[in-house]
């Protein structure tokens, strides 16, 4: 296969011509995906799913939707990953989807297992991925060539009326969804027809540029190394997209060291404060796109983690009850960075932190900040991160 051009070696006069030699997928091959989909899209539409944990009603399948670069017309050459979004009756309200979603993908998961046309394609490593909203993924594979497809399906509440390519939604529509007050992006693939239709009725120059910059943003977008740092524990080295949710790369983590408790990823620039990493963001919303290293702490409820910085600049995590003594987080200091609890002294929001008290006593909460110096006392030298 020949390996595809650099675009930025391509002059402006010949840009129509890489999109279509390299990236414009052929009428074969993208019919070729389609009819495996169809495939899933017809037993779809065929079920009836019966309620189960609080569904007391018949779950009919109203609609299915082809969306992202699949539905829009926009998708690139040898793309195997197609989404669909799975509009359903039991939903009557952006509450009730809410509700009733996890259930839902639970009821369709063991459904697909039963589409013995969707084994013969091979059906595997169907699950539950948790997103947002949290979504089925599985793979099936094209009937000629065999080819593997993953495929992201999402239940949906069809808060739309009929869609066409110049439909607007009524007001009430938006105004149900400000009082559903869901976390953002969760009732998003209730819009989905009109994100398609917004690009899918444009002329083919735009679809074009959108295949042009999904090409450079894949190109841009290399793996870098990522070096998880655990006291007593040996480095973890990962291989990370920087446009990776953090979640997951903690199920990275996970997998690979077995951890049952809550993760707490933290990263410091060069003379930066250290900060927790969200995990609905990703490495590149913190500006890492380079070879990095990250620190893991794991905490069991109802522990927190609390960050302490040294005289150096600094900083390090630690995992505490909240409950327990100023003593209790010296004792850790100690373990981990040897200097004796006797030279210690720790201070939150310009106050000197007594022993004997506790770290609620200060108002001490999850990731805050304590600062950490050495009394004025002979001992042993401290020890910088």
């Amino acid at each position: 296969m020949a390996l595809t051009p650099e675009l930025y070696d391509t002059p402006a006069s010949r840009l129509d011509s890489f999109v279509a030699q390299w990236l414009q997928p052929s009428r074969e091959w993208k019919e070729e995906v389609l009819e495996a989909v169809r495939t899933l899209e017809q037993f779809l539409r065929e079920q009836h799913f019966h309620g189960q944990r609080g569904l007391d009603q018949e779950v009919r399948v109203l609609k299915v939707v082809k969306v992202g670069s699949f539905g829009n017309g926009t998708v690139l050459r040898n793309t195997t990953e197609v989404e669909l979004v799975v509009f359903l009756s039991c939903f009557h309200s952006f509450q009730e989807e809410a509700e009733y979603h996890r259930s839902v993908l639970s009821l369709m998961r063991k459904k697909l297992w039963s589409c013995q046309d969707l084994l013969d394609l091979r059906l595997e490593e169907l699950r539950v991925a948790q997103g947002v909203p949290d979504a089925l993924v599985f793979t099936i594979q094209t009937w000629g060539t065999a080819e593997p497809i993953t495929v992201t399906m999402v239940p949906a509440y069809k808060a739309l009326g009929p869609s066409g390519p110049n439909s607007r939604p009524h007001p009430e529509v938006y105004e149900s969804l400000i009082e559903a007050n869901g976390y953002p992006g969760n009732f998003s693939p209730s819009f989905s027809e009109l994100q398609r239709n917004f690009v899918k009725h444009r002329p083919t120059k735009l679809k074009s540029l959108l295949r042009l910059v999904k090409h450079w943003y894949l190109q841009r977008a290399r793996d870098i190394q990522v070096t998880v740092e655990q006291w007593g524990y040996p480095d973890l080295i990962l291989t990370v997209n920087p446009y990776e949710l953090i979640r997951q790369v903690k199920e990275k983590i996970r997998w690979r060291r077995g951890y049952s408790g809550v993760q707490r990823l933290s990263f410091q620039e060069p003379d930066g404060k250290r900060q927790l990493l969200s995990s609905h963001c990703s490495l590149a919303y913190y500006g890492i796109f380079s070879n990095t290293c990250i620190c893991l702490l794991e905490t069991i409820s109802p522990e927190i983690q609390v960050f302490v910085m040294n005289p150096d600049g600094g900083s390090h995590a630690y995992a505490i009850d909240p409950n327990s003594s100023i003593l209790g987080l010296k004792q850790q200091i100690e373990d981990k960075q040897g200097l004796p609890m006797r030279q210690q002294q720790l201070e939150f929001r310009g106050q000197v932190l007594q022993d004997w008290l506790g770290l609620g006593s200060y108002g001490v909460q999850d990731s805050n900040t304590l600062v950490l110096s050495k009394k004025k006392a002979r001992g042993t030298p401290f020890l910088p991160s």
